[in-house]
C-alpha cells in the first residue's frame, strides 16, 4: 500500500515542479550609458529572496541582450557566488545613484568563491561574460531601469 501511495505521489511532486519552472517571468529594461552609448538590454527582476538565492543557476545560455537584475530593499555589500551556474557572467555592482561600484567580468562558472562589490549597492545586474568589454561598458557608466513592480 506505502509503494503504492509512493508511487502516485511522484508523479504530482514532478507536475509541481515542472509547472513552477514554465512560470512567466516578467522582464524591464535596464539601459547602460557609456561613452555616449546607450545599450539596451530586457533582463528578468529577482525580487524575492527565493528568485535572488537562484539567479541564473542552471541557464546553459544567455542572449546577448538579457540578463537578471537583483535589487535590493536598502544599499549593502553585495556579495555573489557562482554555485550552479553554468555560463560566465558579467557582474555589475550599482550603487542607489546608477553609477557603477563594480565589474566583475567573466566570473568562473560553478566556483564557489565570492563576487563582492567593493562597497554598499543598490542592485545587482547579471549579464553574459564578457558584455562589459564587448560593449566597452566599464566603472564610468551609469545603468538606468524603471520597474513597475
Amino acid at each position: 500500500m506505502t509503494a503504492l501511495a509512493l508511487t502516485l505521489a511522484v508523479p504530482m511532486a514532478g507536475c509541481n515542479q515542472d509547472a513552477s519552472e514554465v512560470e512567466s517571468v516578467a522582464t524591464i529594461p535596464v539601459t547602460i550609458t557609456a561613452k555616449d552609448q546607450t545599450h539596451r538590454f530586457n533582463v528578468e527582476v529577482a525580487r524575492t529572496d527565493a528568485e535572488q538565492d537562484k539567479g541564473l543557476m542552471f541557464r546553459t545560455s544567455l542572449p546577448a541582450d538579457s540578463g537578471m537584475l537583483f535589487p535590493f530593499d536598502k544599499p549593502r555589500i553585495g556579495s555573489f557566488w557562482m554555485k550552479n551556474t553554468l555560463i560566465p557572467l558579467d557582474i555589475i555592482f550599482i550603487r542607489a545613484d546608477g553609477s557603477i561600484d563594480r565589474i566583475a567580468e567573466n566570473t568562473i562558472p560553478e566556483s564557489l568563491e565570492p563576487v563582492v562589490s567593493g562597497g554598499e549597492v543598490s542592485a545587482v545586474l547579471e549579464l553574459a561574460g564578457g558584455t562589459a568589454a564587448r560593449l566597452g561598458i566599464d566603472e564610468t557608466a551609469k545603468v538606468a531601469w524603471k520597474d513597475g513592480k
